[in-house]
């Protein structure tokens, strides 16, 4: 590893500061403000007492002025505020580190709107508040309540300047309980009040208070037309719009007692996605971005991933092809688990109208600006209180949708909620123990609702069929799993990679 010998590294030991995770050299990064690291790593200039993202494009400082650091709450920690320019809150999340690390730092981030003190967060993620503050300050050398000051302040920040929300709302959507508290720690942090840093307020926002409109960073490249390409042919009539041809995405929203709409394109301001919704979610902001982050594997670091599966010969031609090919999420679990249970044993459209029928027999009836998208996705609870003969009705095997009932009623009970780190033979045997749902299924889900990287449907037909010896129409699931040994741990994305292989064959994967 080589690091820039002038530099200084925050936290004492690098591990205290996560900053030995990373095989690179952070300042020749910073010097090429290299897109790549963005979000891995942050940079404090002690001649500004500001801190910046490696992509920022100001006049890079000296190497003996700079202190790294892994995230933005260590850089806080230290007193450094957020750049203006740059803006530290706009950066990729997925920082480096070990797989526990990443997912704690992920479950305290997910809880940043909700108010949830230490313990509460501490019961989600299986451990003590004792042990979580231990193991953040391992990993980070900050503690849970650091890391959700700097989150809750980043986020208000970002509603302060992409938004024209009022202070009250923004305090609220950030997750602080009073609007005191916000400004005071606002003004103590960041040396500015909330509204100084507003002016001037955004054109968008200003333009249209019925609509938000709102930004999210990725790490390039993106297959982006690839990505909608695969959700679009798996997308339920109503409840989904997708257009690959114009690079949009569109779909139906609830979240609470909020009901509306969210529309996503690639923004013309650079490594962004541009994401419009009502303003009526404006409290449930922080939600509606998370889980479009996972949807659309926001964090995924494809530089990485693109160098390990590219060494493959099988998949070469492939990387080179669709750059930064990611692994498509999914908004619900449920959702998505249901999806899998309609797909298997028929085609991808036939299931796709499957998943129609059952939106439009028990998904709620919604009104958008969009006429495409008239339909909320079905609730569990929905489905769980349905008969056996109402699902069978869409079509399906009463056997199936038996397993959709159950699954359901699985779902009501809050078994398809996983803690952090939860490794992917568990949770594949706990979404098993639903009858009717295989192996096959299960890694399925594990792939695209759980965001298991390493998630591989071996049985998948598609699958067997790329993986097929020569003169063979299939290779058998022993095969294709031990053939996907070599793409660890990112065999998620190498079985994307493969039905794109298909796709171009025009086979259809399932």
């Amino acid at each position: 590893m080589s690091w820039p010998k002038t530099a200084s590294f925050a936290g004492g030991p690098r591990y205290g500061s996560g900053m030995e995770e990373f095989d690179f050299d952070c300042y020749q990064a910073l010097i090429a403000r290299d897109a790549r690291f963005d979000g891995r790593f942050f940079v404090g200039v002690k001649t500004t007492g500001i801190y910046c993202r490696p992509v920022c494009a100001t006049r890079p400082p000296r190497a003996a002025s700079c202190v790294f650091f892994a995230t933005a709450a260590a850089a806080e920690k230290a007193g450094f505020r957020p750049c203006l320019r740059c803006r530290p809150e706009l950066a990729p999340g997925g920082n480096s580190g070990p797989p526990l690390a990443q997912a704690l730092f992920s479950a305290i981030r997910g809880r940043v709107a909700f108010g949830d003190s230490v313990d509460q967060i501490a019961d989600l993620t299986g451990y003590s508040s004792r042990q979580l503050r231990r193991l953040t300050m391992q990993f980070f050398g900050v503690t849970p309540v650091q890391i959700l000051q700097t989150e809750r302040l980043l986020f208000a920040k970002k509603l302060i300047q992409e938004t024209g929300l009022p202070m009250a709302d923004v305090a609220l959507a950030a997750g602080f309980g009073s609007l005191r508290r916000f400004n005071a720690l606002f003004r103590l942090r960041y040396r500015i009040s909330p509204t100084e840093m507003r002016r001037p307020v955004t054109r968008e926002a200003s333009a249209n208070g019925s609509e938000l409109c709102l930004r999210l960073a990725y790490r390039p490249p993106l297959a982006w037309k690839e990505m909608l390409a695969f959700q679009a042919r798996r997308a339920a009539p109503g409840v989904e719009w997708i257009s690959p041809d114009r690079g949009a995405y569109a779909r139906t929203v609830s979240l609470g007692a909020r009901r509306g709409w969210v529309t996503v394109s690639l923004s013309e301001r650079g490594d962004m996605l541009e994401v419009r919704t009502p303003a009526a979610f404006a409290d449930a902001l922080w939600t509606l971005l998370a889980r479009l982050r996972a949807l659309f594997d926001l964090d995924a670091n494809p530089a990485s991933i693109d160098a390990h599966l590219g060494a493959d010969p099988l998949l070469a031609e492939s990387v080179r092809a669709h750059p930064g090919l990611r692994v498509p999420g999914a908004w619900d679990a449920f959702e998505l688990a249901v999806r899998a249970v309609l797909g298997q044993q028929v085609s991808v459209a036939g299931a796709t109208t499957l998943a129609g029928r059952l939106a439009a027999r028990f998904g709620e009836e919604i009104s958008t600006p969009l006429e495409a998208l008239n339909r909320l996705s079905p609730t569990a609870s929905a489905v769980a209180d349905a008969s056996l003969e109402d699902i069978a009705g869409i079509g399906l095997p009463k056997a199936r949708a038996q397993t959709i009932r159950d699954l359901a009623a699985s779902a009501v009970r809050g078994e398809l909620e996983f803690r952090p780190a939860i490794g992917m033979d568990e949770a594949a045997s706990a979404l098993q123990r639903v009858r009717g749902i295989g192996e096959w299924t299960a890694q399925y889900v594990a792939m695209r609702a759980l965001r298991h990287p390493d998630a591989f449907p071996s049985a998948d037909l598609g699958l067997r069929k790329a993986l097929a010896p020569a003169g063979k129409t299939l290779a058998s699931a022993r095969d294709v799993a031990a053939r996907s040994a070599r793409w660890r741990p990112w065999r998620a994305y190498a079985a994307l990679h493969l039905w794109q292989s298909l796709e171009k064959k025009k086979h259809s994967p399932l």
